[in-house]
């Protein structure tokens, strides 16, 4: 293995983006996705049109960092749990639910997400970054949060669903938050 993959958060490679939340309807912020040809899988639609799913009429901007599991010291993987409770202990935070639509408006040049490679089930999809966000339901059949995906030129915002055992592939990109919020 490389010194580089051993490198652990904040001394690894990630991706920052300062990115504005807030400040729509939910309607508005669904009119943007489209007019943007952004797509919507069945769990994305049910988490976005589900009470839960809080938006902030007040715009802010969060610091999110995308980075893979293994950058957060999970060479093998890591559960969900497992995976947030580290992200904590080194800085990060879970990101606004509504960070998800916001970033996916935001990331309009992501790569292509199969180049090539089959998808493997019960694994994130090759090329897909998952928003770290809070767990709204402990049912296993009601999305976890959302992740973006680009898939033959197509944007895609995404539901997921997983249960709190689901190892994670150590490849596998997530984004958090940053602690402090921007004003």
């Amino acid at each position: 293995m490389s010194v580089e993959k051993d490198k652990i958060y904040p001394e690894c490679p990630t991706i920052i983006r300062t990115v504005e939340v807030g400040g729509f309807t939910k309607s508005q912020l669904l009119q943007k996705l489209q007019q943007h040809s952004i797509l919507m899988n069945k769990l994305g639609e049910r988490l976005f049109a589900d009470n839960k799913f809080i938006i902030s009429d007040t715009i802010y901007s969060v610091r999110a960092v995308e980075l893979k599991v293994r950058d957060l010291g999970f060479p093998e993987g890591a559960t969900i749990p497992q995976l947030f409770k580290k992200a904590n202990q080194v800085g990060l935070e879970l990101c606004p639910l509504e960070l998800g639509p916001h970033l996916r408006l935001e990331y309009l040049d992501q790569p292509e997400g199969h180049s090539g490679k089959p998808s493997c089930r019960h694994r994130a999809p090759y090329g897909s970054v998952t928003i770290a966000s809070e767990i709204l339901s402990d049912d296993v059949y009601f999305p976890k949060g959302f992740y973006l995906r680009r898939i033959e030129g197509v944007l895609w915002l995404r539901g997921y669903i997983a249960d709190h055992l689901h190892v994670l592939d150590p490849d596998d990109h997530f984004v958090f938050c940053q602690n402090e919020t921007l004003k």
